[in-house]
């Protein structure tokens, strides 16, 4: 299990209706309707692991979510879901706004490049890195948008979006030698993965 299934399951009501966009294998869904018993849908482009959700049991359409969500209502659903997807998409800022006038609560979590493994690696290397959390070649990531904890703060400010929580994590591999009051006192600086609850 993902360490962020746990953080996102804390902000999922019991029986909710939950839209995962970018729902990859369908992990996060069946995760959910097993934990809280979610009305879940999943949104997903890549048409094998469309196959391993159906495999799953769950209900999935194929649809490229840059191109936007006028097929579902406002408010169709309690929460929307973008996790580990957001610095995937071409206009993360009109997904957002998108995601908020189709669910009453959005959560999104992405990969901090303002992490300071990315800087060092940067200032040493010159180069692009590569990690565990971040495991691509610059020419072969699917990662178009990488973004910062602050970076991200900033977009909500100018779109309005209210933050209701974030949640940091520190990288696999660094939770022995960093401390959680120092992701949470700078979470741009040692957060290596961020989980935001928002709202309008």
């Amino acid at each position: 299990m993902r360490d962020d299934y746990v953080a996102v399951d804390k902000f999922i009501d019991e029986g909710s209706r939950v839209l995962d966009l970018g729902c990859g294998d369908g992990g996060m869904l069946q995760h959910l309707d097993e934990s809280k018993n979610v009305r879940g849908l999943g949104v997903e482009i890549d048409s094998d692991n469309i196959t391993l959700c159906v495999s799953k049991g769950l209900n999935v359409i194929e649809q490229d979510i840059d191109n936007g969500l006028s097929n579902f209502a406002d408010n169709s659903f309690d929460t929307v879901l973008l996790t580990q997807t957001l610095q995937a998409v071409h206009r993360p800022d009109y997904v957002l706004q998108e995601m908020l006038r189709v669910g009453k609560e959005c959560i999104i979590s992405f990969p901090n490049f303002g992490h300071w493994h990315a800087r060092w690696h940067l200032m040493l290397r010159g180069k692009m890195p590569v990690s565990k959390f971040m495991p691509f070649e610059w020419y072969d990531t699917p990662n178009i948008h990488f973004c910062t904890v602050k970076d991200f703060e900033a977009l909500c400010e100018k779109q309005h979006i209210r933050i209701l929580q974030r949640t940091v994590q520190v990288a696999p591999g660094f939770k022995k030698r960093t401390s959680g009051w120092l992701n949470r006192a700078w979470p741009n600086l040692f957060a290596a993965y961020a989980i935001y609850h928002v709202t309008r």
